[in-house]
């Protein structure tokens, strides 16, 4: 009965399916354990408040990605173009009038509902699918630098650098991952070389006029430094060391009490300290595992635009999840990127959900439309573009 109507509903990579429910279900033991002392200061005694938000955030995330995983996600070119339009003056108000917290404008409050929205994720989300997009329109002259190159390389440098303004770490992660699905969409190397200076003119401007060039000098200044360990890196060092190889210690986590944004910047360090080494090691292996089953449509995929997308939404996720995990271990300099499907969050986990419903409905497409060739299911006309 379950079989039926899983079948019958959850459409698309069954493996995916299975890393978003295991990488939930660890997000809502981890944040509750978290945020126990956080919301017993703020809630007066009421510690469950921030693990039913969550829960219920993570529930409205699924919706999201059963609701996009039905979609055909040929429809999603159109729609991401206007949401790339939306997305340049929402960063702009952003930055000048948006809610400033820790010295950063990244925020603007939705009226009516009075919940903070990040438009940065809005934009993310839509560069990526825009892009695949172009990229597939263009295979067949991917060489044409005006009528190919550069209307791309423009999109990628607004964006990344209205980004930057305000959350340098953000910019970087998605400046690469366009390097990335540019390198996997046949773009010339050389012409790759043209995206490395727009992006250095681009993080260049956004760090003379935007937020953030203090704090990402000092933050690269303190992690080569011997003798200057950040806080944060020193807690999470410690948390670490608790953690052990092999530990299972549901909410026992010591350093949530001394760690800043034990729920979302350095929870990996949390899940190391109360499951150890090894869980920590499975949590890798899980986004790894995300990683291959997204890029993996390239090789399946009869349509361009489907394995472009696919990747670069997967490379969008799994990046920013090793480079948080790579911050709490001490690899690279702090950021302030979450974890995907792990950190609590607000309406990125809504566009986390998104993505990974675009990732279904990708391989839910190649299963059920391509088909295999030979067989009676095979469409002759796959390699048609809807974007």
């Amino acid at each position: 009965m379950i079989k039926d109507w899983t079948n019958r509903n959850l459409h698309g990579d069954p493996v995916i399916w299975f890393i978003v429910i295991a990488l939930s279900a660890l997000s809502i033991l981890v944040v509750y354990s978290a945020t126990g002392t956080l919301a017993y200061n703020q809630m007066e005694g009421n510690t469950e408040h921030y693990l039913f938000k969550h829960t219920a955030l993570v529930l409205l995330s699924w919706l999201a990605m059963w609701v996009a995983h039905k979609i055909d996600y040929r429809y999603y070119a159109k729609l991401s173009q206007l949401a790339l339009w939306v997305s340049v003056p929402l960063l702009f108000i952003t930055w000048k009038f948006g809610v400033n917290i820790n010295e950063a404008s990244r925020w603007i409050t939705v009226p009516f509902i009075n919940q903070a929205f990040q438009p940065s994720d809005l934009a993310n989300f839509a560069l990526i699918v825009t892009l695949a997009s172009m990229l597939a329109k263009r295979q067949n002259n991917i060489d044409n630098i005006k009528e190919s190159l550069i209307p791309m390389l423009l999109w990628i440098g607004l964006i990344c650098g209205l980004i930057a303004m305000t959350n340098l770490s953000s910019a970087a992660l998605i400046f690469a991952t366009c390097m990335v699905v540019m390198f996997i969409g046949r773009v010339p190397v050389k012409y790759l070389a043209m995206l490395v200076l727009i992006g250095v003119i681009a993080g260049s401007a956004a760090l003379a006029i935007g937020q953030r060039a203090d704090t990402a000098f000092s933050r690269i200044e303190s992690f080569f430094s011997d003798d200057d360990i950040p806080f944060q890196a020193e807690q999470s060092f410690i948390a670490i060391a608790n953690g052990g190889t092999v530990r299972f210690a549901p909410g026992k986590s010591q350093q949530k009490n001394f760690l800043p944004h034990p729920y979302s910047d350095f929870i990996y360090a949390i899940i190391i300290e109360e499951y150890g080494l090894v869980g920590g090691v499975i949590v890798l292996f899980l986004y790894l595992a995300l990683l291959y089953r997204g890029t993996r449509v390239i090789a399946l995929s009869e349509r361009t635009y489907g394995g472009l997308l696919s990747a670069g939404l997967s490379f969008a996720l799994v990046m920013q999840a090793m480079v948080n995990m790579a911050v709490a271990v001490g690899l690279v300099p702090i950021t302030g990127l979450t974890l995907p499907l792990v950190s609590m969050g607000g309406t990125s986990q809504l566009f986390v959900g998104v993505a990974i419903g675009i990732i279904l409905s990708v391989s839910r497409g190649e299963i059920e439309e391509v088909g295999t060739p030979g067989t009676n299911e095979y469409r002759k006309d796959a390699n048609v573009e809807y974007a």
